[in-house]
């Protein structure tokens, strides 16, 4: 899970991520970030999953995945930073490692360019590694 410290939880953080910040997108979610401007406080996240990907269980079931795959990210997102996490209707049936990759894709997007180049991921051992 996610500290406190890391989680929106006002509307107005909402609105000013989603209205001032970079969107970027894939079939199962998009991302929204904006800069606050102040170096000192901590990157904060917050999730959006409507009822259009499923009944209540469904979109907990989404945001708890979500908020798992973010805190292992959140080292890469910069100081100061407001992100927003909408889910869309295919996040329901989406395995999590296809939710991983496309976050770290829509990261990569937002974040990479900005901070000089992509974002660190877990390294993934080869095929000789394995044996």
């Amino acid at each position: 899970m996610l500290s406190s410290a890391f989680r929106m939880r006002r509307g107005d953080q909402f609105v000013t991520a989603i209205k001032g910040g970079r969107r970027a997108g894939r079939p199962t979610l998009v991302a929204h970030l904006s800069d606050r401007g102040d170096l000192a406080d901590p990157p904060q996240v917050g999730f959006v999953v409507s009822k259009a990907v499923g009944g209540a269980v469904v979109r907990n079931r989404v945001k708890r995945r979500l908020r798992h795959l973010m805190r292992d990210r959140l080292h890469s997102l910069p100081r100061g930073s407001l992100l927003v996490v909408r889910a869309n209707p295919q996040a329901a049936s989406a395995r999590s490692e296809l939710l991983a990759a496309e976050l770290d894709v829509v990261l990569e997007r937002l974040i990479g360019r900005r901070h000089g180049g992509p974002i660190a991921r877990p390294r993934r051992m080869d095929q000789d590694e394995r044996r």
